[in-house]
């Protein structure tokens, strides 16, 4: 069968698709360009994948499953030294402890987003109002870059993510567009360097102007469309379930494991994991595997794993523990993961206070999709809330 499957709508992951995962471990596949590949579908066999050092990012020459280059992946298409080396030079600025610095910070933007959406009225689009502007206006101030300069950027960054929705040209634009907007800045931080992420890179991260260019633009994109998307799927499913609308804001000392469920529970890769290939002879799932087989890590598979799950068809908001794969595993784990825990806590604490009513202005079917995209989700949210009942 051809891998990527076809998107389907649905905030989980597709029955249909969770079938053909649930039948063996390895599926087998053939990836675009025709190079046969093996799915792995099973939690345990994903972390091995993710974090064995026979298992490599950089032996893969099939090209990404989207319209990112290899090279434009400065963490996750590489592997140690030059991925440990990279990734020491701004892991510093994504600990827990900052993100939880940057918590009031963020609670404040959320409030202002959402009164701009209460003096608004309903019906609103929440993509466009909220959960956009949210992760995108927190890795913009850590870059030092005008949020203003999102109108130019956005498109970019939806062309660099394709999956086949933008024609080549449009996305060969996209990436020069955003590296030559990158490179504009660095030489303004090397002549005059601030407090800012860019500026630390730019004067003492030892790396070199096109690894800097890289890592600005691919910050920006991993810290904004991921959680972006993430945040809008997450409302859909809080509108879909009111009861547990009620419960978190209720009982708002659920949300963070809440938003940990909502992490293995939302179907996210539109595309799967990063293909890996075998750089040895190996076993996974019990079966011999040559040197040089490709494998595609599904997380988004493993997160359904019942041998890993106790209800793993189940949501739970209490659930724990948790092992979800949501943020990956081992060394290519999310660099941004504690900043986006964060964002998803606040931004779900917010939203239930203020619009424990929210709904969809829309009949679930006429939702547009985010198709042929690297990541899944909703290209608008529109919604609706009794006005005057934020509190």
């Amino acid at each position: 069968m051809d891998f990527p499957f076809p998107n389907r709508p649905g905030v989980p992951l597709d029955e249909g698709y969770l079938r053909i995962f649930r039948e063996r471990p390895l599926v087998p596949a053939v990836l675009p360009g025709g190079r046969p590949a093996l799915l792995v579908t099973r939690h345990a066999d994903v972390r091995t994948v993710l974090s064995d050092d026979r298992f490599s990012r950089e032996a893969w020459t099939g090209g990404t499953l989207f319209a990112r280059t290899p090279e434009s992946l400065a963490l996750a298409a590489s592997d140690p030294p030059t991925h440990t080396r990279r990734r020491r030079a701004v892991q510093g600025w994504f600990t827990a402890r900052r993100a939880e610095a940057d918590r009031p910070r963020i609670e404040a933007l959320a409030e202002r987003l959402l009164d701009d959406l209460e003096k608004q009225g309903p019906p609103a689009d929440l993509v466009g109002g909220f959960t956009t502007p949210l992760p995108y206006t927190v890795i913009c101030d850590m870059l030092d870059i005008p949020v203003g300069d999102l109108g130019l950027l956005l498109p970019w960054v939806s062309a660099m993510m394709s999956a086949g929705r933008f024609p080549p040209e449009e996305v060969a634009a996209a990436h020069e567009g955003m590296r030559g907007y990158f490179a504009d800045r660095l030489a303004g931080r090397l002549a005059r360097p601030g407090t800012d992420l860019l500026s630390a890179l730019a004067t003492a991260s030892g790396l070199s102007a096109d690894e800097i260019v890289v890592f600005g633009y691919g910050l920006l994109v991993a810290g904004g469309e991921t959680t972006s998307n993430f945040l809008a799927a997450c409302v859909l499913e809080l509108i879909r379930r009111p009861d547990l609308m009620a419960l978190l804001r209720d009982r708002p000392s659920l949300i963070p494991s809440a938003v940990e469920e909502f992490l293995r529970w939302v179907w996210f890769a539109g595309t799967g994991g990063r293909p890996h290939v075998a750089v040895a002879d190996v076993e996974l799932a019990g079966t011999p595997l040559p040197r040089g087989t490709a494998v595609v890590p599904l997380t988004d598979a493993a997160n359904r794993d019942p041998a890993a799950f106790s209800g793993a068809d189940e949501f739970d908001p209490q659930r724990s523990p948790n092992p979800h794969a949501g943020f990956g595993h081992g060394r290519h784990m999310c660099l941004g993961a504690h900043h986006a825990r964060v964002e998803l806590q606040v931004a779900i604490a917010a939203l239930v206070r203020r619009f424990g009513d929210l709904s969809l202005a829309v009949g679930a079917d006429r939702l547009a999709w985010r198709d042929q995209m690297f990541i899944r989700g909703v290209w608008e949210l529109p919604v609706t809330w009794t006005p005057g009942q934020s509190r």
